[in-house]
């Protein structure tokens, strides 16, 4: 049977559903684009041999194939990132956004850009190319261990004051961003503009190698959490009564999510919404098991994120709008509509 006893999709119905559609998107995103590739070369060059078109292999394995990887960690990771703290909080509305863990690490980032030649030289010759990521990292950690100190009060979150708390970490490191460009070269002004709306048009093999550790890291140790966020469901006094510690799991799972998302904003920039919409759905149609959602979150994050890509590449073809915006106009209303849909209900 397609759905159980509750109206919920089976979960082997839903996986080879959520397959095909990430295969179908990765075709898309690999074909799609102002050089199109047909299928046959593609598959041809895939398979180790000689495409018809003999630039086709050139574009697809310098130009797609990285671009494809990186948008499909991406959104995997900003989904599951979203999970573990819509989990650790027990709140849909926690996001990486909104709670400031993107600004927090958007703004480590933009330092290192803009004062990298000056007061942070120092610092780039000593980490080389892993600056970027190392330093978003630590600024989304800190933003998302700030948000959870000020709302935890004798042991138990309060979610009004962590929502409050994104707001104005949210607020403080926009200033702060806007400070820093204020005093930006034109060149690092064009390239933070672009860079601050999210985007994998620089998307290559050197992104790839820096940003994917962390990434893939992060999906790891990310089911290991299951479980303890599942007794977090029910509150976290009970969280130490089925043995787990409740601290330690807190500090893992922020860890995690600065891990991953610091990494992801290093190499793509700001992209909203994958964190929200992404494991709101997941548990509406299968369940709130964290066995689920978290597995579930990474596919259809990473095939969202790249279905956008490859639409943010076709509409305006040959330019390509930003993927943050193009995340904003689908996810916006799609949430939205969720919202209507469950208030109807």
């Amino acid at each position: 049977m397609i759905r159980d006893a509750a109206g919920r999709f089976g979960h082997t119905p839903a996986l080879i559903i959520v397959v095909c559609a990430a295969v179908s998107v990765a075709l898309l995103s690999v074909a799609s684009g102002a050089y199109p590739l047909a299928i046959p070369d593609i598959l041809k060059v895939l398979g180790g041999r000689e495409a018809s078109d003999p630039v086709a292999s050139l574009v697809l394995l310098e130009v797609r194939m990285p671009r494809f990887l990186l948008g499909f960690l991406v959104g995997a990771v900003l989904a599951v990132s979203g999970a573990l703290l819509q989990g650790l909080f027990r709140n849909p509305l926690a996001d990486p956004g909104l709670i400031g863990v993107s600004a927090g690490a958007s703004l480590a980032a933009i330092m290192v850009i803009v004062l990298g030649s000056t007061w942070l030289g120092g610092w780039l010759e000593c980490a080389g190319e892993w600056a970027l990521p190392i330093a978003a990292f630590f600024g989304g950690s800190a933003t998302v261990f700030l948000a959870w100190r000020i709302a935890n009060r004798g042991g138990q979150t309060q979610v009004a004051t962590l929502l409050l708390s994104g707001i104005a970490i949210n607020a403080i490191a926009g200033a702060a961003t806007g400070l820093l460009t204020f005093y930006a070269t034109d060149d690092e002004l064009r390239s933070l503009t672009f860079w601050t709306m999210g985007s994998l048009g620089h998307a290559g093999w050197d992104e790839l190698v820096i940003g994917a550790p962390f990434m893939i890291l992060a999906l790891i140790v990310s089911p290991f959490l299951a479980r303890p966020l599942d007794a977090f469901l029910l509150g976290e006094s009970v969280v130490g009564h089925l043995g787990y510690p409740a601290n330690t799991v807190k500090k893992a799972a922020i860890l995690v999510v600065g891990l991953g998302v610091g990494a992801a904003v290093a190499v793509s920039g700001l992209i909203g919404f994958v964190g929200l919409v992404v494991p709101h759905l997941v548990r509406l149609v299968l369940g709130a098991s964290h066995r689920v959602v978290l597995p579930f979150s990474a596919l259809i994050g990473g095939t969202l994120l790249v279905a956008a890509d490859s639409l943010a590449r076709i509409l305006v073809a040959p330019a390509e709008l930003p993927i943050g915006l193009m995340m904003a106009l689908i996810g916006g209303p799609f949430f939205l509509g969720l919202l209507m849909r469950r208030k109807i209900v």
